[in-house]
Parts: structure tokens; C-alpha cells; sequence
């Protein structure tokens, strides 16, 4: 005859599991739901993970700010490929400012925007023909979507040249060994906008905002203007003597 099997130990055990499930849902309430459990992805720099924690309450958390794997790998677009969309979707080269005067039927003015701020210009002048115009405008409000949705206060990236004459080029040439007489800017398809500076907008009313270093908004940035890239809007050199993102519209 087999000897009797003791229920107690098994019974101790089940008494002991349902224990602690219990105390787990106590513990843990949101184990419990079928809602899936929001977590926040490691940013890319402390700024992103200041503004959520303003977001623990469980309600939105920011986007986190990604950047992109290497700026030289991600925009390598060349003098040579730029040029090439530059003379396909731009104007003849203009002589100098008289003449930029008279060819505004087929530019656009980008001095003044919601979405970004130009520098003042003095080796260029801010025109570009219509797609460059809307491609820029599209990038700026990207950029402030993007900044939006990440919980930081809007700011604007700053355009440091836009259309140059030939004229523009000339003097340029004399100290800028770097400038090139066949230059992408002679044909209003091309911008370059500065990834060291930006600028913070004052709204009316609103409470203080958060400093933000310049180079998350870099990070973001670039976030950006590589979705517009792989969208095969554009071209895009990565700038380092000059600090900028050099861009040709396609």
C-alpha cells in the first residue's frame, strides 16, 4: 500500500503564492489593468529628463530626444550634389543686389518668420525660390512640433545666409578661403542654418521657461532635418568650420 500523500505542505505553499499576488496588486494596482505600463526611454541629454518628470502624474510624457547617429554620416551631401539640384531648381545667378531687385517674380522674401529668425545679412540677401522658401518654412514649423511634443519651450533656429550675387561672392571670397565662386546660394535654392544658436520666444502671460543648452535643441534639430532628408526633400552638409547645416532644396 502507498503511503498517504500530506496535503498540508502543498496547501502552505498555494497559501503562501496567493499572499504575495496579493500584496503584489496592492503594491502594484496598475499590474492588474489590461492599459499597458508607460515608461520613460533614456534621452539623450538631462533637459529631456527634467520636463518629464513634470509628467509623472501618468498623464503625457514627452517624446525623448533621440538626436541622430553621426552628423558627418547622416548629412554628407557635398558642394558637388547640392550644386547639381541647386542649377536644376534655381534662377539664373544674379549680378548683384540691383539686380536681385528685379528678378522678385521669381523669389520669394524669407527675411521675416513665425518659425525662424534670420540673422542679419550682410553676404547675402534673404530670398530663395519658391520650393526652397516652403521647404524652410515646413522645417521651421517641424522644428517647433518637435519641440513641442518633447515638453521644451518653443524656440526658433537662427538662418545665417540665404541668396547670394555674385557680387556677395566676390567679397566673401576675400576672407573666406572656403567660398567658392560656383556656390549653391547664387541660385536661391540653398540656406544654411546655424546648429550653435537659437533663440527663445517671449510669450505674453506665460511662466518662466526653462533654459535649454544649445545642444539639445542640436539634437533636435537634427532630428528634423533628417526626416526631411530621407523624405528626399533636400541636401544636407554638416558644416563644422562654419557651424551650420548647409541645405539645398531637391
Amino acid at each position: 500500500m502507498k503511503p498517504k500523500r500530506r496535503k498540508r505542505p502543498f496547501i502552505n505553499i498555494y497559501t503562501i503564492i496567493v499572499t504575495v499576488l496579493a500584496l503584489t496588486r496592492v503594491v502594484f494596482p496598475s499590474l492588474a489593468n489590461n492599459e499597458p505600463v508607460m515608461t520613460i526611454v533614456p534621452a539623450a541629454s538631462e533637459e529631456n529628463l527634467a520636463y518629464a518628470s513634470q509628467y509623472s502624474n501618468g498623464t503625457t510624457l514627452p517624446h525623448p530626444i533621440l538626436s541622430v547617429p553621426s552628423y558627418d554620416e547622416c548629412f554628407p551631401d557635398s558642394n558637388h550634389v547640392q550644386l547639381t539640384a541647386a542649377q536644376r531648381w534655381g534662377v539664373a545667378p544674379v549680378r548683384d543686389r540691383q539686380e536681385a531687385e528685379a528678378r522678385k517674380s521669381d523669389l520669394v522674401y524669407v527675411g521675416s518668420s513665425p518659425f525662424y529668425h534670420v540673422d542679419p545679412l550682410y553676404q547675402s540677401i534673404p530670398y530663395l525660390v519658391p520650393r526652397a522658401a516652403i521647404l524652410l518654412q515646413d522645417i521651421g514649423q517641424a522644428f517647433y512640433d518637435s519641440l513641442h511634443v518633447k515638453g521644451l519651450p518653443l524656440q526658433q533656429f537662427i538662418v545665417t545666409s540665404v541668396l547670394r550675387t555674385k557680387a556677395d561672392i566676390s567679397r566673401l571670397r576675400q576672407f573666406n578661403g572656403n567660398a567658392t565662386e560656383n556656390s549653391c546660394h547664387l541660385f536661391g535654392t540653398t540656406f544654411d542654418i546655424s546648429y550653435t544658436r537659437y533663440g527663445a520666444l517671449k510669450v505674453p502671460g506665460e511662466r518662466k521657461r526653462w533654459e535649454v543648452r544649445d545642444d539639445t535643441l542640436k539634437y533636435i534639430l537634427s532630428e528634423v532635418l533628417h526626416d526631411a532628408r530621407q523624405q528626399g526633400r533636400c541636401y544636407i552638409k554638416y558644416e563644422k568650420k562654419q557651424k551650420c547645416f548647409h541645405i539645398t532644396v531637391r
